[in-house]
Formats: C-alpha cells, sequence, structure tokens
C-alpha cells in the first residue's frame, strides 16, 4: 500500500523542516507538501490531495479553528492541530481537529516524535470528525481507486427529500459517485446533509456540492440551494461545479443543469456509463436533460406515478421518452443496484 500523503501548514520554516524530516522518518507516512498561510494550503489541497493534514493553531491572515471550519466541509481528510497555544488547542479540536500535539519544548524532541506518531496513526483509523455540530465522513486515503468510469445522477423536487434517502439507503458503500440536485432552498442543504450522514442505513458519505469538490466511489455531491451543480471531469476522477445563475427550466439549482453537464461528459468518452434518475416534483425540470442523457448511452429511470408526491417531472421525462424504466420509490436502489450488476457482468 502506499503511504499515507501529509501535508503540513505552519509559516515556520525550521518548524516545517524538523516536521517533514520526523515525519519522512516514519514508516507508512510521507510528507506531500506543505503551506505557510490559508491560501496556499487551499491551493495544495487541490494539486496533491493529501490523506492528512498537520495544522498550526496561528498562520497569517487567518487562525487555526477559522481554517478548521472552512476546510473540513468541502476536503473531510483528518487534521491535527499542532500548536504551542493550549487555548488555540482547543478551539481546533472543538471545530473539528481530530488530535492535538504540543510542539516540542527544549529537549522533549523524542516526546514529541512519538506521540505525533501516535496521534497520526489514530487519525487514519478514524470515520468521521465534527465540525460546527455536523459529522463528515472522512474521505478515503488516496490508495483506493476513484471509480471514474461511472456516475449516478439524480434529480428532483417537491417530496424527493423523502425519496432520496430510500434511495441512498439501497447503494453500497462502493457505489459509483452520485450526484444530486433537488429542489431545496437556501440554507437548507446542510441540515439535509446532517439527517442523511446520521442515518445509520445509509453507508455512502454525504456532501454539499462545493466549487472543485471530488465527487468519489462511496460519496454522493448534493447541490446547494440557490446554485446550480454541475459535474467536471478531471484526469483522475470527477468534480463539482456549484455556482450562483440564472434559472434553468424555472430553477436555480437546476436538474436540467446537472444532468446536461453530464450529458456532455458522456457525449465526449462513450466509455463512461451513466445512470440517471428523476424523482417526484412539479413542473418539467430534468426532463430535457434526461433525454439528452439518455441518448448519450445513459440508463434512466423515472418514479412511477403511484409513488410520486407530485407526478409533473417523472411524467414529462417519461413522455418524451427519457425514461428507460418506470420504477416505485423502494424499487429505484434495486433497479440501479442491478445495473450496476449487470455492467460488472460485462
Amino acid at each position: 500500500m502506499a503511504d499515507v500523503r501529509v501535508m503540513i501548514v505552519d509559516d515556520a520554516r525550521f518548524f516545517v523542516q524538523l516536521l517533514s524530516n520526523t515525519i519522512n522518518g516514519m514508516s507508512g507516512f510521507t510528507v506531500c507538501c506543505t503551506a505557510e498561510d490559508a491560501r496556499s494550503a487551499a491551493a495544495n489541497i487541490t494539486k496533491f490531495e493529501p490523506d492528512l493534514i498537520i495544522l498550526d493553531g496561528h498562520m497569517p491572515g487567518i487562525e487555526g479553528p477559522h481554517f478548521l471550519r472552512r476546510i473540513i466541509p468541502q476536503y473531510p481528510v483528518p487534521i491535527i492541530a499542532c500548536t504551542s497555544d493550549k487555548r488555540a488547542a482547543k478551539d481546533m479540536l472543538a471545530a473539528g481537529a481530530a488530535d492535538f500535539v504540543p510542539k516540542p519544548g527544549n529537549g522533549e524532541l523524542d516526546v514529541f516524535r512519538a506521540a505525533l506518531e501516535d496521534s497520526m496513526r489514530n487519525a487514519m483509523n478514524l470515520r468521521e470528525v465534527v465540525c460546527m455540530g455536523t459529522r463528515y465522513r472522512l474521505r478515503r486515503m488516496s490508495t483506493v481507486k476513484v471509480s471514474d468510469d461511472k456516475l449516478i445522477l439524480i434529480g428532483g423536487s417537491a417530496g424527493s427529500t423523502d425519496v432520496l434517502p430510500h434511495i441512498l439507503r439501497g447503494l453500497p458503500a462502493d457505489c459509483p459517485p452520485v450526484a444530486v440536485t433537488l429542489h431545496m432552498p437556501e440554507g437548507y442543504t446542510e441540515l439535509f446533509v446532517k439527517r442523511l450522514n446520521d442515518d445509520p442505513g445509509c453507508r455512502l458519505r454525504m456532501i454539499p456540492a462545493e466549487e472543485g469538490t471530488r465527487i468519489e466511489a462511496g460519496t454522493a455531491v448534493i447541490a446547494k440551494g440557490a446554485k446550480h451543480l454541475r459535474v467536471v471531469r478531471k484526469p483522475d476522477g470527477f468534480a463539482a461545479s456549484s455556482m450562483t445563475g440564472e434559472r434553468i427550466s424555472g430553477h436555480c439549482p437546476s436538474v436540467d443543469a446537472l444532468f446536461n453537464s453530464a450529458a456532455e461528459i458522456a457525449e465526449q468518452d462513450r466509455n463512461i456509463r451513466m445512470i440517471g434518475v428523476i424523482l417526484t416534483g412539479m413542473g418539467y425540470d430534468g426532463a430535457d436533460g434526461l433525454l439528452r442523457l439518455k441518448r448519450a448511452g445513459a440508463y434512466t429511470i423515472g418514479q412511477d406515478e403511484k409513488t410520486s408526491m407530485v407526478y409533473g417531472m417523472p411524467k414529462v421525462a417519461n413522455e418524451l421518452g427519457a425514461v428507460t424504466k418506470q420504477r416505485g420509490m423502494m424499487l429505484i436502489a434495486p433497479e440501479i443496484v442491478k445495473k450496476l450488476e449487470e455492467w460488472k457482468q460485462q
């Protein structure tokens, strides 16, 4: 197995060098990058995608707790507070740090090395952290292969927040990446994501869509209110684009915006396999995008009339010829799993 990739964020160059030498001397860990402030740290996270972060309590322009509150919802990996300021350490732990290791004083280097290694190894066994009252399941290590040849798209409106949990509970932990757009008001997404992550029957990790968020296997990214979620293809997988914009098909976020972005990827690379699902909702949003997905080779599913709170969006999609199969609320997940199994056999 490849080493755990560690990023160091500290503006003290001597201490960064000390940390780098210490970590690179440990079995199973490698320093992949360093940063001296929040801006370079954010850039390096995008570029190097570390598995673990060692964070100072004070940085130029931003404090450690504030950085934690910003970064964990977007990039949930174990973050260890490494500072001499015990008050800052307490605040960082409250903000989501996995552990705290004080910086060494004179003659304490061996004790520091042992404490740091124990902390790092324990942190890599964690499954989740709590930030601002929300539980975030931690990302898998970069040694886990990202499924970049399959993608599941789900869209819906009225009643869909009750349907989606049933679908997600039926998907396996190693499910291909999932991108979801539901017509939810601004400010509600985080509460909905927390509800899903607290659901013991759901094996996927839910995250609100942020600009550049990786959409990985075992993860579902959910559009934020008042921001369109679009899927972007990168060399190592899929990522989210989350931006404000004009209403599309009467809505922001728009299901058509999500479906059309995925269809564009599928049109350019027919080796990518996609499943599009349109759920209960009023209006016609998502119908055109689902048709485009189907024409690009996607397998498409529409919720049936019997189980739809409002048989509007799936009805329009079905009448357009965009739906391959209609399924009831409890049969959508089994239909998705069945198709995934079929693809494995091919």
